[in-house]
């Protein structure tokens, strides 16, 4: 059995492109194969060996709530027993539409899809059809899923149209996103200026947690929505990661910016697989079946995961723990950041909320050109070493570490005692 255990990375290579369903969890920024996860409970993950590990990961991001709570569990099995899915409408559906449209104050009207990468592609598709206008602006180091139009790098200057970032991407595709530095205010004011005629919209990760954690500098957010007010241009934040999690309302309510759209993704389902976008029912109702932008999905609004997310945001609604993960996560980031001055090693510690980011770097990380120059190999020896100490982070140093419910103090300490071991190695 033992020997059957230590061959599954050939037996997935053998079967799966590159041995995974999806590309980070290949190991291949810090070195390795990757563990082969049995089981979880609370903030625990079990591998096919029985190693335990205080898991940082949280299925990236959504089990804000912990692995298999009790309460999602409970509705998934509930929902299951009446049947998987029915590509018909369900008392779920409305209840669930209600919930979101009642926490998060910018959606009137909001339309459940199976992905965050769904409901990005959707949001442009829509912000276009509404718009009558082509382009739109996304910013270097923000992750919107990989659909053809946000699968774009920077051209060769700052405001300049982009190029593709994948093979299989169009060049004709790309030509209409422009692709900006994160926390630019004046880019993107020239950018606006000069493609305002063209823009359909603007989407951003209001706290930027797929290249790493990096906050949104004071007046970044605020600019977005005035030059987009004022040039007809609409407003998408992409709330797949913050929503739910940095606050009960999303960023945007932590920050106070209104957008005209809102995308939202798999932990409004605790994990399930599932996405939506919402927004001002004037745009939303441009959707099929009562305007001609046209989307399905026979799994949208599947009743297992729509059961999971109002389990999930019930819990969330009435034991409100932000404040209570807040605290631990500070516990966790303040204590890097003194592990690392007392050991002289170059450290910038990022958090909002429940989500933090360590970078091996001198500078204040403020976009992707920083989180480029920040130490990846150094961030290698560190993640090996947590690893070995029972410790699960992201297996890249361009992800978040996020914490959850069903994380206690202790294991903060635990953590941290590993840390700072870890980093005396590196």
């Amino acid at each position: 059995m033992t020997k059957w255990r230590s061959d599954l990375w050939e037996k997935a290579s053998a079967y799966i492109p590159g041995g995974v369903n999806s590309p980070v969890r290949a190991f291949r920024k810090v070195g390795g194969t990757p563990i082969f996860i049995d089981h979880a409970r609370g903030c625990y993950l079990y591998d096919c060996d029985g190693k335990e590990y205080i898991d940082y990961v949280m299925s990236w991001g959504p089990l804000i709530l912990g692995h298999a709570h009790p309460r999602v569990i409970s509705a998934v099995k509930k929902a299951c027993e009446k049947g998987t899915s029915f590509g018909a409408p369900t008392e779920g559906e409305a209840v669930f539409a209600e919930m979101i449209v009642k926490a998060v104050p910018s959606i009137e009207k909001v339309r459940l899809v199976s992905s965050g990468t769904e409901a990005t592609m959707t949001a442009i598709r829509l912000a276009r059809g509404f718009t009558g206008k082509d382009d739109i602006i996304k910013f270097e180091g923000c992750y919107h899923g990989h659909s053809d139009s946000l699968l774009v790098k920077a051209g060769s200057g700052a405001a300049t149209f982009g190029m593709p970032d994948s093979l299989g991407v169009p060049a004709d595709f790309a030509r209409h996103t422009v692709t900006l530095p994160y926390n630019d205010v004046e880019g993107f004011a020239r950018a606006v200026e000069e493609n305002q005629d063209t823009l359909a919209c603007v989407i951003v990760e209001p706290v930027a947690a797929n290249m790493g954690v990096v906050p949104p500098t004071e007046g970044f957010l605020g600019a977005l929505r005035d030059y987009c007010s004022r040039h007809d241009i609409l407003l998408v934040l992409d709330e797949v990661i913050t929503a739910f999690r940095v606050a009960y309302g999303g960023a945007q309510d932590l920050y106070g910016i209104t957008p005209d759209l809102t995308t939202l993704g798999k932990i409004i389902g605790g994990g399930m697989p599932i996405g939506a976008v919402g927004g001002k029912a004037i745009i939303m109702d441009e959707l099929a079946p009562d305007g001609g932008v046209y989307q399905a999905g026979t799994l949208s609004g599947n009743p297992v995961a729509v059961a999971a997310g109002i389990a999930t945001l019930k819990v969330l609604s009435e034991e409100s723990p932000y404040e209570g993960l807040n605290r631990l996560t500070c516990m966790f980031a303040d204590g890097l950041r003194a592990i690392t001055e007392k050991l002289s090693i170059p450290s910038c510690v990022t958090q909002v909320g429940s989500m933090m980011s360590l970078f091996f770097t001198d500078e204040t990380v403020r976009d992707f050109h920083a989180v480029l120059r920040a130490d990846a190999a150094k961030y290698r020896s560190y993640f090996r070493g947590m690893l070995n100490k029972g410790i699960y982070l992201a297996p890249s140093p361009y992800e978040a570490t996020f914490l959850s419910t069903a994380h206690t103090e202790q294991d903060i300490e635990r953590t941290l005692e590993a840390a700072r071991e870890s980093l005396r190695e590196i």
